[in-house]
């Protein structure tokens, strides 16, 4: 049995569910486990204000692993501390370490695993860019409770499907906080924004843009104009809606954020343009062979504004 790990934002949550329906869909056992979000055990989730918002989402459905099914796998709950007995053997034995944490961008040995505990946030597109047409039919925003909001994303849809729409996804917030800065800030650069729009105009002419930010003051200042619309009505937990939105746009560009990720993951147009930046964190170190062949159909761009 392969076990999954569920933990983070959205995006993250996402991610590590497109994982476990591709370990499915390769015939290996495999589930979720959501401890992370128990609210009495789950101490990172609650100090981070995260939810399990996989079940925002219309009857999507998962297995998830039972504390049995854990403690058979990984020797323990997560939150229980190793014994002396585990500690050592995976020391002098890495490879029967029952846990395998996530270090690189891509690790093909996940697939070949028969029982593991899997931690990690798996962002790299090829662990599931063959199965996420099947993920686009599962994944079904509900609808929206509240009528004045639900009417407002309704119409914004009618424009976007009907234009050569683009989501321009700005995240400041939290990447300016300092804890956040050091290692998410300094990616998605004015630079970056600036070469990512004239690229997409060079094709798109009559290209309309959509901005979507958690720093409504900051992008109403930057984005003036008849050719901006800026989607800032979908809060609280109605947030997760702009990733709705971004989905139905014809054309995406991307924060260093696996929200706006996958915004565009979703988007089911043929003939889309996704671009995103070259790295997502300031720890990693951008190959453009090793990023083209693992991002196939996106487009890279720098800090520096930069088209690899």
């Amino acid at each position: 049995m392969i076990i999954v790990k569920v933990m983070g934002g959205l995006g993250n949550q996402l991610q590590q569910y497109a994982l476990y329906r591709k370990l499915e869909s390769i015939g290996q056992t495999a589930c979720l486990d959501l401890s992370w979000f128990d609210r009495t055990q789950g101490r990172e989730a609650v100090a981070a204000k995260r939810e399990l918002e996989l079940d925002y989402f219309d009857d999507l459905r998962y297995r998830t692993a039972s504390q049995e099914e854990i403690r058979s796998v990984l020797g323990r709950l997560w939150d229980e501390p190793e014994t002396m007995t585990a500690r050592i053997r995976r020391k002098l034995l890495p490879a029967s370490n029952p846990c395998f944490a996530e270090w690189d961008m891509y690790h093909e040995q996940v697939f070949r695993f028969t029982d593991k505990y899997l931690v990690g946030y798996w962002a790299c597109e090829k662990y599931y860019a063959d199965i996420l047409d099947k993920l686009r039919k599962e994944i079904i925003f509900p609808v929206c409770p509240d009528k004045e909001t639900r009417e407002r994303n309704e119409k914004v849809i009618e424009e976007m499907e009907s234009a050569e729409s683009v989501s321009v996804h700005i995240r400041r917030g939290d990447y300016l906080d300092s804890d956040n800065r050091a290692l998410f800030g300094g990616i998605s650069t004015d630079a970056y924004y600036d070469a990512a729009i004239k690229l997409v105009r060079a094709s798109y002419p009559t290209a309309k843009l959509y901005i979507f930010s958690d720093d409504t003051l900051y992008v109403r200042e930057h984005y003036q104009g008849e050719d901006y619309t800026i989607i800032d009505w979908n809060r609280g937990k109605n947030s997760f809606y702009d990733m709705m939105l971004m989905s139905h746009c014809r054309h995406n560009i991307c924060a260093n954020s696996t929200f706006s990720f996958w915004g565009a993951r979703l988007n089911a147009h043929k003939r889309k343009c996704m671009i995103r930046p070259t790295i997502h964190k300031n720890t990693q170190v951008c190959i453009p062979e090793q990023m083209k062949e693992l991002w196939p159909e996106w487009t890279l761009i720098t800090p520096q504004g930069e088209v690899i």
